[in-house]
């Protein structure tokens, strides 16, 4: 499913006092009785808020309008206001034409609830058609933004919504947001019991709740409306799920390997509540090619906006959100001040890929190659994208701050030789056949050596050796850039002053020992990528430092992330699946950008937490559907 480019809501403000005028649809973004009021009466009380989350695990929020998001700071005032709240709160919306950062600022700029308006504000995405997740109050709650057409993202989303805020301008002026269709795809994103709530009471409306389902009723309206609608889904029969439910219970996992994958998989349950303990048989966490000492998180300027490149702005859009604040916060080891990628291509057409897409400033722009080298503080030879969400992080750093919370344990140091089916649950071995563990749920993210716990290879994956190189700041040449760079190569300043430069692409090869010849032609690299690298002989070349490490990729260079299907029995969605067994392998060069989006979908999987793809790119890293395909 491919969106059109975002067009950004225009937006009249009028003097003090009055509401917002969308001058496209005639229509005011909220009643001159206050925004907030609204909020609070029709959606919050519509909906049974705050009582019907009270003393739950999780409560999903589905909204049909986001506009300037006062619904949205409502629900997490009330949220943080209550003493009995949910303990984690998503907050799904979708809107066509979001307002700018700069409009959403203005419209919030008074705002009663500027503790909340302000993050809203500083962590509003760029405009891109796709599913934004934002996390608030230390992830406790989320905030998904659909951009796009409601009737294209409403049968894209794959979650189990307890509450629905139907909102939009009013159904003479946006009929399309209230059409029948729509609405009964309410139906499939309901839990038996969700509710739904309203100003509006037009009459087409009314008929296509019923018509999906719901039970539904006229309740005192707000403001000047004398009646509103709330409704309730009493479903003669339950429609089928586009996925199956997550285990609800009990919320623990095993998860095997300690690398990028292995801790976002770990991070992204325990933030849903689960227990999960991480087998690795390495003492330490990030001891393979995670291990590097620096590697890059980005998105890209695809020539087509195919399934890989939308789920690679996907994964780098939430990688930004994911890695920015705990970088700027110094509690990871890198940079999130932008990145640089050389386009190989004359400046047109580097510009006009970005035009192509119409892609927002605040995601990719285009470079000449004077601006570019200004803002390296390099000479490059070419016109650059540049990316305001990328940068680069140490992944030993990351994967110790994933790995450090209260619902993780770590089990270093201890290989799991192979998986048993007991009973209902997974029995780990060591090599001798003593458990290790038993669980009912296990995630394999160690990389190739999950293929062998699987005991088949249903995924053509390739093992490739990397080999990056590291020059001492005493070598005359090393060049120092501002921004962290990649084209062919990349290179990047690592804290102790020391240039991390590489990575070397050896498919099939094994050799574990570093070679003077690949240092050789990371350097030739280095020089073409920012004008300047050291010239060395053989012998120092020899004696350089670097590091060793293999990537496990996939051909169309996607990871393969979800519930492992049974053998010889794929049939896409509809494959059998391996009770309670999880795949996050494969992240191949881009290990750092695919790694919360990876482990973002190992918890939607698992614990049926909103996912944060679209179905159709849920797809795209599916294993049952990967098998079909391959």
């Amino acid at each position: 499913m491919r969106f059109a480019p975002i067009t950004p809501a225009r937006i009249t403000f009028g003097a003090a006092g009055e509401p917002p005028l969308a001058p496209d649809f005639g229509d005011v973004y909220h009643p001159r009785a206050g925004a907030l009021g609204q909020a609070r009466h029709v959606f919050l009380g519509g909906n049974g808020l705050p009582a019907r989350w009270q003393r739950r695990a999780r409560f999903v929020v589905l909204e049909t309008g986001f506009g300037l998001g006062h619904n949205f700071l409502a629900t997490w005032a009330a949220w943080r206001d209550d003493g009995e709240r949910c303990e984690r709160l998503w907050f799904v919306s979708i809107d066509k034409h979001p307002p700018t950062r700069d409009d959403l600022a203005r419209a919030h700029a008074a705002s009663p609830l500027p503790s909340l308006a302000a993050p809203l504000v500083a962590a509003w995405p760029p405009l891109t058609p796709d599913l934004h997740t934002l996390a608030f109050d230390n992830g406790r709650v989320m905030l998904c933004l659909a951009f796009g057409d409601v009737a294209q993202w409403l049968p894209q989303l794959v979650l189990d919504a307890d509450a629905f805020y139907l909102d939009g301008f009013a159904p003479d002026r946006n009929p399309l947001m209230w059409d029948a269709a729509l609405l009964k795809q309410l139906a499939g994103r309901a839990v038996p019991g969700a509710t739904a709530a309203t100003w509006s009471v037009a009459r087409p409306l009314r008929e296509g709740l019923a018509a999906a389902g719901f039970e539904v009723q006229r309740a005192p309206g707000f403001g000047s409306k004398r009646e509103m609608t709330v409704a309730r889904f009493t479903p003669r029969f339950v429609p089928k799920r586009a996925r199956p439910p997550g285990r609800r219970a009990p919320a623990e996992a095993v998860i095997v390997g300690g690398g990028l994958a292995g801790a976002a998989a770990a991070w992204a349950l325990a933030a849903e509540g689960w227990s999960c303990t991480v087998f690795d048989r390495h003492a330490e966490p990030a001891a393979e090619t995670s291990g590097n000492p620096g590697g890059l998180f980005h998105g890209s300027v695809p020539a087509d906006d195919g399934a890989h490149a939308r789920a690679l702005r996907a994964a780098a859009l939430l990688a930004a959100s994911t890695y920015a604040p705990l970088l700027h916060a110094g509690a990871v080891v890198g940079q999130a001040q932008g990145l640089l990628q050389a386009s190989g291509t004359s400046f047109e057409a580097t510009h006009a890929r970005v035009e192509r897409h119409a892609l927002p400033g605040g995601y990719a722009q285009a470079f000449d190659a004077a601006e570019a080298s200004a803002r390296a503080g390099v000479r490059m030879a070419g016109p650059a994208w540049y990316y305001p969400g990328g940068g680069w992080l140490a992944p030993p750093s990351w994967v110790r701050h994933a790995l450090d919370h209260p619902s993780i344990r770590w089990r270093g140091a201890t290989a799991v030789h192979a998986l048993q089916r007991d009973g209902e649950a997974w029995l780990l071995l060591d090599d001798d056949g003593h458990p290790l563990a038993r669980s009912a749920t296990v995630v394999l993210a160690n990389a190739h050596d999950a293929l062998r716990l699987l005991g088949q290879q249903p995924w053509p994956l390739q093992r490739v050796r990397g080999q990056v190189t590291l020059l001492g700041a005493g070598l005359a040449n090393v060049p120092r850039p501002a921004l962290p760079l990649t084209g062919d190569g990349y290179a990047l300043v690592l804290p102790d002053g020391r240039l991390l430069c590489g990575a070397t692409r050896g498919a099939g090869d094994a050799a574990a020992a570093l070679r003077a010849a690949d240092h050789a032609y990371n350097l030739q690299r280095l020089q073409a990528l920012c004008g300047s690298a050291p010239t060395l002989d053989a012998a120092a070349l020899a004696a350089l430092d670097g590091r060793v490490g293999w990537r496990l990729a996939a051909a169309d260079r996607l990871p393969v992330v979800g519930p492992a299907p049974c053998a010889a029995s794929a049939r896409e969605r509809d494959a059998a699946r391996v009770d309670g067994l999880f795949v996050a392998t494969a992240f191949g060069a881009r290990g750092i950008t695919w790694a919360p989006l990876a482990g973002a979908l190992v918890a939607a999987w698992a614990a049926g937490a909103p996912f944060p793809l679209g179905g159709d790119l849920i797809d795209a890293f599916d294993p049952a559907v990967r098998t079909s395909a391959s």
